[in-house]
Parts: C-alpha cells; sequence; structure tokens
C-alpha cells in the first residue's frame, strides 16, 4: 500500500518525474498484487475498467475477509401495514463537504410520508451552516464517529432499515468495513465514489446510462441503478457570493480565463501540456488553478516554463468559502477537464454559475462523469472522446 500512496502523493504535488518512476514499478504488479494500496488512488491511474475491477476484487477481499465473516444475518422487514420505508445514509462528509454540497437538497425533498430518513455519521462536527443543514435535513442523525465498527453496525441493524446508501466508497474516511457487517438486507452505493466496491456486501450502484452504459456492464460487481438523466443531484439552494473585480484576483480584465478548480492529483502531464498548447495559441490567455499546495504549484509553473509558458500565465486560486469561490466561476471564460479522473463536482459547480464547460470521456465512471453532467446540462456537444 505504501506504494500506491506514494504514487498519489506526488500526484498531489505535480511531481511528474517521479511519479513515472513509481508508476512503472506498480503498473505490472496490477494483474496479481492485492496491496498497492485504496483503488482510489488507482482513478487518476491510466487503467482500464477491467484491470480496476480485477485489483479492487483481491484488494476489497483481503480488506473486508474478516469483517464479512462476523456479519450477522438481519431480521425481517417489519410488516406493519402503513409503515413508511426506512432509508439511512452512511457518511463522513455531512459537512462543509462537495458531497453535502450536492446531497443537502436531496435529502429534504425525500417524501417523509413514503420514508423514514436516517443518517449515520462519522465525520467531524465542524459547526458549520452546512451541518446545521445536514442535521435538520434528516429525520434521525446518528453520530457513530467514536463507535467502532461492530457497535455502530448492531445500531443500524437495531432501525431495521429497508435500505442502506453508503456515499463513500473507497473515498478517504470511509467505513465500509461496517456495510461489511450487513447492518441492512440491502445495501447500496452511490455519489462519493465512482467506480465498483467489488465487494459481496454492496448489492447495488446507481449510475446512469452515460458514466456506466450497457457495455460497461461488466466491469463492475454490482447490480447498476440508473437514474433517468445523471446519477449526480445538486443542491438548489446553495449560495454564490458576489464576484470580485478580475484584478483582485490577479487577472487581467483582457486576459481571456481558462480555469480548472480540480484537485491537484487529477492533473496529468499529458492534460497539462494541452492546456500548454492552448496558452500558445490563445495571446494574452491564462490558466486559473487551485492552489492545493505550495509544491505542486511550483512544480506547475517551471512545467509551463519547460513548454515555453511563462510562469506568470498560470494564476493559483486560494482556498476559499465554497459562495466565495463559485463566484469565480463568474469571471472565468471556460472550465477545462482533468483526465482521466474528470471534474465531479467541479463540473457542476462551473455549469451552476454559468462557466461554459467542455469535458473529455473514457472507459471508465470517473472518465465519464463530467460528460454525463455536460449532458445532463444539454450540453452534450462540449463532450469529446478522451
Amino acid at each position: 500500500s505504501l506504494l500506491g500512496m506514494l504514487a498519489y502523493l506526488v500526484r498531489q504535488a505535480c511531481d511528474w518525474d517521479r511519479w513515472q518512476s513509481v508508476w512503472q514499478t506498480m503498473e505490472p504488479l496490477l494483474a496479481t498484487d492485492a496491496a498497492l494500496g485504496s483503488p482510489f488512488w488507482l482513478l487518476c491511474e491510466p487503467v482500464s475498467g477491467d484491470q480496476l475491477l480485477n485489483y479492487t476484487r483481491r484488494w476489497a477481499s483481503t480488506r473486508f475477509g474478516r469483517s464479512a465473516s462476523q456479519a450477522v444475518a438481519v431480521a425481517d422487514h417489519d410488516t406493519v401495514e402503513g409503515r413508511r420505508i426506512r432509508v439511512g445514509y452512511l457518511s463522513s462528509d455531512l459537512h462543509e463537504h462537495a458531497t453535502a454540497y450536492l446531497i443537502a437538497d436531496v435529502i429534504e425533498r425525500h417524501d417523509r410520508r413514503r420514508f423514514e430518513v436516517f443518517a449515520y455519521s462519522h465525520g467531524p462536527e465542524d459547526g458549520s451552516a452546512m451541518r446545521a443543514r445536514m442535521r435538520a435535513a434528516f429525520e434521525h442523525f446518528v453520530d457513530i464517529s467514536q463507535q467502532p465498527d461492530d457497535v455502530a453496525a448492531e445500531r443500524i441493524r437495531s432501525d431495521r432499515l429497508d435500505l442502506l446508501i453508503d456515499l463513500k466508497g473507497y473515498t478517504l474516511g470511509d467505513r465500509l468495513t461496517i456495510m461489511a457487517r450487513r447492518p441492512c438486507r440491502t445495501q447500496v452505493s452511490w455519489l462519493g465514489y465512482p467506480g465498483t466496491t467489488a465487494s459481496s456486501f454492496i448489492d447495488y450502484l446507481i449510475a446512469d446510462s452515460v458514466v456506466i452504459p450497457e457495455s460497461a456492464a461488466g466491469m463492475y460487481t454490482e447490480q447498476i441503478i440508473r437514474m433517468p438523466v445523471c446519477y449526480q443531484p445538486n443542491d438548489r439552494a446553495r449560495i454564490v457570493a458576489e464576484p470580485l473585480a478580475r484584478q483582485e484576483y490577479g487577472l487581467s480584465e483582457s486576459a481571456w480565463v481558462f480555469c480548472c478548480f480540480n484537485q491537484t492529483y487529477k492533473i496529468t502531464p499529458d492534460v497539462f501540456a494541452a492546456w500548454m498548447r492552448l496558452l500558445a495559441q490563445v495571446p494574452e490567455s491564462v490558466l486559473w488553478l487551485l492552489e492545493s499546495n505550495a509544491l505542486a504549484a511550483e512544480n506547475l509553473r517551471r512545467a509551463a516554463e519547460e513548454c515555453g509558458i511563462p510562469q506568470d500565465r498560470l494564476v493559483f486560486a486560494p482556498r476559499r468559502p465554497n459562495p466565495e469561490h463559485l463566484a469565480r466561476y463568474r469571471v472565468a471564460d471556460l472550465a477545462l477537464d482533468t483526465f482521466p479522473y474528470t471534474s465531479h463536482t467541479t463540473m457542476s459547480d462551473a455549469l451552476w454559475c454559468g462557466c461554459p464547460s467542455i469535458a473529455l470521456r473514457g472507459t471508465t465512471f470517473a472518465a465519464r462523469v463530467s460528460s454525463s453532467v455536460l449532458s445532463a446540462a444539454g450540453l452534450p456537444d462540449f463532450v469529446v472522446e478522451g
């Protein structure tokens, strides 16, 4: 797992020479090894859906074997006439987080005449407005952050849910080891992780016909539930601050502003080289990127110079509260996409704020999310094959 972690960390720093060296060691091991680290770290690597599935199967079997062996049979559901359907959501992201930005409106709009809605939160109490909103949105908000897996699983089992939905998958801080104990008869993966869990205890994966076309169903162990338009929801109540003047963002009034506010680990050398060709062909254009860490900024500036692009044509945006961050899209001209791990929440952010966006489409779930969002927005012509 240290090798996979190293590849991920050097990607965070956009240290592509070191990444290339690590990847040359990792790639031959994918077909046989089960200890290269979280499958999440592979989503930005040049792998196929079949490679992801095969590695994730081995990794999941190793990680969950013991937890799954401790699973307790779920009791029969209540048969009381008129009982509402009990739906639970398991997540650590029910606070100021991209998942909460997407799902808050969904939870609030559950039909409470038909559904009884539970949250099982294993994330921080950050005191934010979003945390308060999520607490109010759920009928039952259960904090399991301090409970061990077996205690948390028994707590969930005691609520006799009809459906338990995990919102994390293999993203940072997941507790799929709770799901492995089968606290609910029907268990689903949705939204947080764009791929298969390749586990025996996740029955369904919520997707759509773009992110998982029928021809790709064999790359997933779960049964696929396809939403009619797009698997990714959004929040109609999100707040966008008033944008500042361009000069206050470090941008020229006359510049054409390309932007990409994805995290730096998604930026690959091939995509960055394409961006530099764009800057070379569009006079006075700049590329506006999220300032994730100092090492990445330094390495990206150096990479730009190696492509013949002056460093001052890269502008870095420091992290700001979400309403202020969203306002930036209203002064950008075109949002660019990363690949093969494409823009997810960042794509819907751009469109929500009226910023035109373009996307690449590949073969894996992670490589098709931005094209799903654009298609749902009625903009399929802004998608090209990667």
